[in-house]
């Protein structure tokens, strides 16, 4: 057991009082000088804020970049992005950037690099509070610091000894500015970076013949059902049309919402029922079931079981890592809210999360499943097939036009759900198309693979530059 003596004269010092034994245990090892060297700086030596809050024209379409993996890649690179608007946008969405800043997660569940950008219209973009914005100071090369900041060093000392609370965590700007690093010329720094530059065209070539899940998804069902996606895309683009008032009566709900009645829904629907007279209720083992609702005393941080929130399957699949631990009792009191091997989660509310949907593929899973999810369990049915099928373009659309409610706060129930169409073919035809995803993704994820070990090339060189020890 390992154990060191720090004074209360140490935590009163302490802006915010802190007291975790983590935080001071890293203070005592002398792990924020981060390269363990003899000429040092902190990184406030290097970076200075630069925050500039969103103007928020009228009738202007921003892309928001919340913080998240499902946002931007390893490389910081932007994937994807909500549609905010001056009178729909979340009051978190803020900030624009420029060409010289560089942005950094405050949150641990995020995990997102250093985000550097070069797109020429970045006034577009509206970035989450979540993320710290700098500029870098005179006498440091931009994308030296990035890689810097990227560094599996600085991501282990935040992780395991800067990070404060559990779950959501973060990190406070003043110790992130604590961290001491080498003090480089610029000419050493640009030294470092001849080294790297063709290392990024490597990352560049490959990730040009990666393609995301989805498009393998849609790719494969397209080709074996003959989804007409060129028509779908095209009724999508369509703002304007018209209904008759009997239209309006032919919905149990009578919903009277454009949303709901615009023609590409009509269009995938009847899509699917070439395909299928069946439901997803003909196939279901027992009813559709939401989750269970917490308090913050259910959490146990020493718990061996975990709360299965929509935030931990906003990537599609159930990341443990992301997952906040519960009580035993709370488990058991729960029982008949917890997954097994097979079970398929859908999260039912919140834009940029409803409509994901995670499979459980591990009896090894001990987890309580959140009330702003649903559960479904399906017999003499392959759970994977149904997986990739409800993350095809088709079903995720059945989910845009049938969710109810404003804003942010949009929801869809089991009632709707068990009346989806899912597709009806034998375990066998459902296991080939799901051999055909599989490859694919397998070779994609060969790539990916490719791409980490030359990130950690780039690291090495940035180690190197900066001077670590040997011990």
């Amino acid at each position: 057991m390992k154990t060191f003596n720090s004074c209360l004269l140490n935590c009163a010092e302490d802006k915010f009082l802190r007291v975790d034994e983590k935080y001071y245990s890293a203070l005592h090892d002398g792990k924020f000088n981060l390269f363990r060297t003899d000429n040092n700086v902190n990184l406030s030596d290097i970076l200075e804020e630069d925050y500039c809050l969103c103007p928020y024209a009228d009738d202007v379409k921003y892309k928001g970049i919340p913080t998240g993996q499902s946002y931007v890649d390893e490389d910081g690179e932007i994937i994807d992005y909500q549609i905010v608007t001056k009178d729909n946008h979340p009051g978190r969405l803020k900030y624009t950037v420029n060409q010289n800043n560089i942005l950094l997660s405050s949150l641990r569940l995020a995990k997102s690099p250093a985000l550097n950008f070069t797109y020429d219209k970045l006034d577009e973009y509206v970035f989450s509070n979540g993320y710290y914005i700098f500029r870098v100071k005179t006498g440091w090369d931009k994308r030296f610091v990035l890689y810097l900041l990227r560094s599996k060093k600085l991501k282990t000392l935040l992780d395991e000894n800067i990070y404060r609370g559990i779950g959501i965590s973060s990190y406070r700007l003043e110790d992130l500015f604590k961290i001491e690093v080498k003090k480089l010329t610029i000419e050493e720094q640009q030294n470092a970076l001849k080294y790297i530059s063709p290392i990024e065209k490597q990352i560049s070539d490959l990730k040009g013949n990666i393609k995301d899940i989805q498009g393998i998804v849609d790719e494969v069902f397209q080709k074996e059902f003959h989804f007409d996606y060129a028509k779908f895309y095209q009724l999508k683009e369509i703002k304007n049309f018209g209904y008759s008032l009997s239209a309006f009566s032919l919905n149990p709900d009578l919903r009277f919402s454009a949303k709901f009645h615009r023609p590409a829904g009509d269009f995938v629907m009847q899509e699917l029922l070439k395909v299928t007279s069946k439901k997803f209720k003909h196939f279901l083992s027992e009813s559709i079931i939401l989750g269970a609702s917490i308090s913050p005393s259910d959490y146990d941080e020493n718990g061996d079981c975990y709360y299965l929130s929509m935030a931990t399957i906003k990537n599609w699949t159930f990341e443990k890592e992301s997952a906040q631990t519960v009580s035993n009792n709370y488990y058991k009191a729960n029982h008949e809210k917890t997954v097994k091997e097979g079970d398929i989660l859908l999260a039912r509310s919140g834009e940029g999360t409803i409509g994901k949907v995670a499979l459980i593929e591990s009896d090894d899973v001990q987890a309580v499943f959140a009330d702003f999810t649903m559960r479904i369990r399906l017999k003499d049915y392959n759970p994977k097939f149904a997986y990739y099928y409800m993350r095809s373009a088709y079903f995720q659309y059945l989910v845009e036009i049938y969710k109810k409610g404003l804003g942010n706060n949009t929801n869809i129930f089991p009632i709707v759900v068990r009346e989806f169409p899912l597709i009806d073919i034998s375990i066998v035809e459902q296991q080939r198309i799901v051999d055909e995803i599989q490859a694919e993704i397998d070779m994609q994820n060969e790539i990916k693979n490719q791409s980490a070990i030359l990130r950690t090339e780039i690291d090495k060189i940035i180690e190197s530059a900066a001077g670590v020890s040997e011990n």
